[in-house]
């Protein structure tokens, strides 16, 4: 299980390891399988999804445009989380360039890999105003956002894990940064990535229908 994303994706808020989402979306599907898995979290705070983006002189480099082919495909992972989108929302990144970036990725992981690939959407945070130039999105922009990158799942047999609405935009989730999750928030969205992967993998009720002596469906 290979992780690439940004700041919440590589844990950033959460207190310990155990609370960050991709940590509990690892500790969910090991407790199914006949084996754990073994996840490589490659979320970068402060990443962007490529050079194109306005935020990228000032972001954490490489981008994921930039990485992916060192950070997934190398690994032959059988199941790839990409999480972006709250970066380029907030500096500014035009929904259709980002998609276009986005869409590079996904194309190039679904040609050399047979892993199956999961979209996170932006998750809620509180302050839309702080740590320029990461500071012109708002809740409008990320509502298109969210809506390209559904559209972006659809269009690529993707499952799609809508972690902006498990929040419910409930501000005591957000870390007091403004931006990160807290171990809650965390929690909540490791459950609803769990929940969309279990809803549309039959491969994880293997080993239930085994203790009952049943086939899944």
């Amino acid at each position: 299980m290979v992780v690439m994303g940004e700041s919440t994706a590589y844990g950033m808020s959460a207190t310990s390891e155990r609370f960050r989402w991709a940590r509990v979306v690892a500790d969910q599907i090991s407790e199914f399988q006949d084996e754990p898995v073994k996840l490589y979290n490659r979320g970068i705070p402060a990443n962007v999804v490529s050079p194109r983006s306005p935020g990228y002189e000032h972001s954490a480099k490489p981008s994921a445009l930039e990485r992916y082919e060192e950070d997934v495909i190398k690994l032959n992972p059988d199941l790839v989380i990409l999480a972006y989108g709250l970066n380029d929302m907030r500096c500014g990144n035009p929904v259709e360039q980002f998609r276009e970036d986005l869409q590079r990725i996904i194309s190039d992981v679904k040609a050399k890999t047979r892993a199956v690939i999961v979209l996170l959407n932006v998750y809620h945070i509180t302050q839309y105003r702080w740590y320029p130039p990461f500071d012109v999105g708002g809740v409008h922009h990320t509502e298109i956002y969210n809506l390209a990158i559904r559209q972006l799942a659809d269009a690529n047999g993707c499952i799609h894990a809508d972690v902006y609405a498990a929040e419910g935009r409930a501000d005591w989730l957000v870390h007091p940064d403004g931006v990160h999750a807290n171990n809650l928030g965390h929690k909540l969205i490791g459950n609803r990535v769990f929940e969309a992967i279990a809803n549309s993998c039959s491969c994880l009720s293997l080993s239930t229908h085994r203790l009952i002596g049943e086939g899944p469906a």
